[in-house]
């Protein structure tokens, strides 16, 4: 694998986790609201 192809799957393998990462903590964060609305049976607090 020449230096181009191996930039080329680093940046994608970066992509990929960033991408993942986003993904779970946009589930995290959801299920912590639902979390938050059945314990308190309030609205979760606003960032």
């Amino acid at each position: 694998m020449n230096d181009s192809e191996q930039l080329h799957h680093r940046l994608m393998w970066a992509a990929l986790l960033a991408g993942v990462g986003f993904a779970v903590s946009f589930v995290a964060e959801k299920a912590a609201e639902v979390i938050w609305r059945q314990v308190t049976g309030l609205e979760p607090p606003k960032n």
